[in-house]
């Protein structure tokens, strides 16, 4: 269980959203919390693999030639 305080006008804002869908205050909160949660978590990741030593990039030529992609001249 989590208790959070809101700024007014955050909550007037989900409270008008949940009257006009007759979905609940607790729906909206948890969409909008699981969005965010997984946008976090997709951006820590990057900065991981960014910094990881032991990536290993190939140049836009050899991924072409990878997939069978040549360009048009």
């Amino acid at each position: 269980m989590l208790s959070i305080r809101l700024p007014e006008e955050m909550e007037a804002r989900i409270n008008r959203l949940a009257k006009s869908t007759q979905r609940s205050k607790s729906f909206f909160v948890k969409e909008a919390l699981s969005n965010y949660l997984d946008d976090m978590e997709e951006y820590y990741e990057v900065l991981k693999r960014q910094n990881d030593p032991t990536r290993n990039l190939i140049s836009l030529e050899e991924l072409e030639n990878a997939l069978e992609l040549h360009p048009k001249n």
